[in-house]
Formats: structure tokens, C-alpha cells, sequence
């Protein structure tokens, strides 16, 4: 069998093949409410179960933290009747299912949200996700406890509407990678400084979920563990914080990169960041996801048997072509 065709379990959750469709945003949300059109085009992506893991789009977890118009809230306890719809169908349909959570931080434009964008620090959000150059509040001990809360009782949402697990998103400039990153977090305290003060928030949500939902829960984290830009995060920034994250309880990474951008401009191989999931799978025993120009099951197959993930992103083959893993797997027999 290739390894694409693989089953993996993770937790209590067996995924039936190495397939991940990321998260993609879709704005078919209507005040922050699931509607008709964003379950059907759930339900086409899932037909047949040829993708193993679908991880929906990012979720704002608080109403400050909403990135834009369309964008799916998970905060709210009402949200979990209509999350449960989306979680039902991907399951009718034979994929395995988890929720992205995630705050947008000084990528949040005051238009959208009606609240001031807020940050690691107060300076501009250089990221490519940014919706206003506003200089943002820098947050204090109250609004970290508060946005630590929020994540929790996000993934306490995302349990309840009977999903397979929850990832935090913690790349592409949203909030936890503005606090990640040193191109966003100038803190003097113990929030900013070393990789330990930017990864400090990080380890309290993990915490705080945990709390919530058992050890028995999926947690996958997505990372931006590279910046590519003089000044930012470097692989062994992303390899030291995979450690802390598995040691924290995460049981999947998700690894992106590129804090001003999601395409790296120095490479056009099929699996972007394969550089830093290569790195950081030599340090860690949890799986991992690559994610990044991957449109060809050959590539896709070549970088597991190089060891560079466990499971591979597609994102804009599979939303060009809702049938692309059911072709890919065809081929792959």
C-alpha cells in the first residue's frame, strides 16, 4: 500500500488516509451563523471520503477577534447547533472532522468588528492578513486572560457540537502569531521577549483547553514555524516551540509559514514548507502536516516517503476540484 493510502490514529480518532483539506476561508457565513450553502459545500468536499481529515475554516472565537465579513463564530453557545450540521454531514460522508479556532488580532479591522484590533504589542500589522494599519492596543494581563477563556471555550464548543477535535490557529499574522513572532511582539514582560515569553500564551491556551475537554480530545496547532524575513521566527524557533507544544499536550501539528505571506517566494517545490516540517519532525514523535503547492498525488506521495510529514495539505487543488482525492486515490492503488 503507498503511504498516501495509509490509516492513521491519533487519539481515539483513525483517519482513513494521509489527505488534509486546510482550512479555507469561505465566507458563506451570515452573522457569523452556519447557513444552507456553507453545509452543501461541506458536503460536496466530503463526498465519498477520500479526504481523511477536513479541517474547516478558521473560527473567531470572540467577536473581537473576527478577521472578516462571512467568517464562521464559534463564540457563541448558539453556534453549536449549526457547527453540529457541518460536523454531521462530514461524518455521513466518511471523512473525520476537525474546527480551526482562532483570533485575528491586530488582523481585525474596527469596521468589521465594531472593537479596537488588538496585539502582542502596539505597532502595525505588517502581515499579509491585515485589514487596517491601525496601531493596535497592546494588550494587557486582563485581555490575555480573557483571550485565553475565549480559545477554551471555543474548544469546548467545538466538542460539543460532536466534532473530531480542534486546532488552534497560530500562523498567516493572526493574533497568536503576532505574539509569536519577534516582527510582532516587542513586550518587555513575560509575554515577549525570549521564544519561552512568546510562546507563553500559546501554552496557557493548550492548557486551558485541555481543562475543558480532556486529554482525550484531538489538539492539533497550526504554525506559522518560519517566518522567512530578516528579523523573525526561524526553524529552530518553530523546532524549540513543537517540543514545548507536544510536551503541553497538542497531538498534531499543522506546520505553515511566512508571516507576511502564506507563499514562500524563495521556493516553488511542491510542499513549501517542507524545510521546516523535515526539521521539526526529527524532534518531535507527534504527526504532522505539511501543507503548501502540493496539486500532484505523485508529489504528495514523494514527500511522505521522505519522511517530510505524516499527512499532506491540499488546499487549492481540492477547491478547484472537489473530486481531487478521489481521483488521487485512484490513482495511488
Amino acid at each position: 500500500m503507498n503511504l498516501l493510502n495509509e490509516s492513521i490514529t491519533i487519539k481515539s480518532v483513525t483517519i482513513p488516509n494521509r489527505i488534509v483539506m486546510p482550512p479555507m476561508a469561505t465566507s458563506k457565513a451570515t452573522n457569523g451563523e452556519v447557513t444552507k450553502q456553507l453545509i452543501d459545500y461541506y458536503d460536496e468536499k466530503s463526498k465519498g471520503g477520500y479526504i481523511g481529515l477536513i479541517i474547516t475554516e478558521h473560527h473567531y472565537v470572540s467577536k473581537d477577534g473576527m478577521a472578516s465579513e462571512g467568517q464562521v463564530s464559534i463564540a457563541r453557545d448558539e453556534d453549536v447547533a449549526g457547527l453540529k450540521k457541518i460536523a454531521d454531514v462530514i461524518h455521513k460522508n466518511g471523512s473525520k472532522v476537525i474546527v480551526q479556532i482562532s483570533h485575528a488580532g491586530s488582523s481585525a479591522s474596527q469596521e468589521i468588528t465594531g472593537c479596537e484590533p488588538i496585539s502582542a504589542s502596539a505597532i502595525v500589522n505588517g502581515s499579509m492578513t491585515a485589514k487596517t494599519q491601525l496601531i493596535p492596543h497592546e494588550m494587557d494581563h486582563s485581555d490575555i486572560l480573557r483571550v485565553v477563556k475565549s480559545f477554551a471555550d471555543a474548544a469546548k464548543r467545538v466538542k460539543e457540537a460532536g466534532y473530531d477535535g480542534v486546532e488552534i490557529h497560530s500562523a498567516h499574522g493572526y493574533l497568536l502569531n503576532q505574539f509569536y513572532s519577534p516582527l510582532g511582539n516587542k513586550r518587555l514582560d513575560e509575554y515577549g521577549g525570549t521564544i519561552d515569553g512568546r510562546i507563553k500564551i500559546h501554552l496557557e491556551i493548550i492548557g486551558a483547553i485541555r481543562k475543558v475537554v480532556g486529554d482525550d480530545f484531538l489538539l492539533a496547532l497550526r504554525l506559522g514555524a518560519c517566518d522567512y524575513m530578516e528579523g523573525g521566527n526561524t526553524i529552530e524557533d518553530g523546532i524549540y516551540a513543537s517540543k514545548k507544544f507536544q510536551e503541553a499536550g497538542v497531538d498534531l501539528l499543522d506546520i505553515s509559514g511566512g508571516y507576511n505571506g502564506i507563499v514562500r517566494k524563495d521556493t516553488n517545490e511542491p510542499g513549501w514548507f517542507a524545510d521546516a516540517t523535515l526539521a521539526i519532525k526529527k524532534e518531535v514523535s507527534i504527526p504532522l502536516i505539511l501543507t503548501g503547492g502540493v496539486t500532484d498525488v505523485k508529489d504528495a506521495e514523494h514527500l511522505l516517503k521522505e519522511g517530510k510529514a505524516d499527512f499532506i495539505g491540499i488546499g487549492r487543488a481540492i477547491l478547484k476540484d472537489s473530486k481531487w482525492a478521489e481521483k488521487a486515490m485512484g490513482i495511488n492503488n
